[in-house]
């Protein structure tokens, strides 16, 4: 059985996800589809045949989401006392040439949002920093070279 490591917000995410997928679209397609189904001829019927597409779609997504719910492995760092970057940490980074600073969050794969500053425990910039310390530099290697990025400060909230 695979664990899906997340935070207590990306679980409740993806609960309101499920949620809203189960009590309203799936509802809405299931109506649609009752209509079409009332036009006749289902062979050349476009509405039912397209519905019928997005019922399966809708369901197939609730079933994953609920795969993925029933094997959350929430962590949880509020009482979390170490000084190392781990899965749910948010780290502050400069690069040492350029000084420019970025600031990530380590999440679960399904709440990673670069634009909103939160990377999945599995990218490569998050796999070299857990287990580092304020002080400590990762390189990072892109299409535009090498990169030399140091932590300056670690948070876990």
């Amino acid at each position: 059985m695979m664990r899906y490591p997340m935070t207590k917000e990306g679980y409740n995410k993806l609960l309101e996800e499920r949620n809203d997928l189960k009590n309203v679209k799936l509802p809405h397609i299931l109506k649609e589809v009752q209509i079409a189904r009332e036009q006749g001829d289902l062979s050349e019927n476009a509405e039912y045949k397209f519905g019928k597409e997005a019922q399966r779609n809708i369901e197939r997504k609730i079933a994953e989401i609920d795969t993925k719910l029933s094997n959350a492995e929430i962590i949880d760092l509020s009482d979390y006392q170490g000084n190392q970057v781990i899965f749910g940490a948010t780290i502050t980074l400069i690069d040492v040439d350029t000084e420019e600073e970025v600031v990530y969050k380590i999440v679960g794969e399904d709440e990673a949002d670069i634009q909103e500053g939160k990377i999945s425990y599995t990218a490569p910039l998050a796999q070299k920093a857990i287990g580092k310390e304020i002080g400590e530099e990762i390189e990072i290697k892109s299409a535009k070279g090498t990169r030399v990025l140091e932590i300056t400060d670690i948070s876990y909230t």
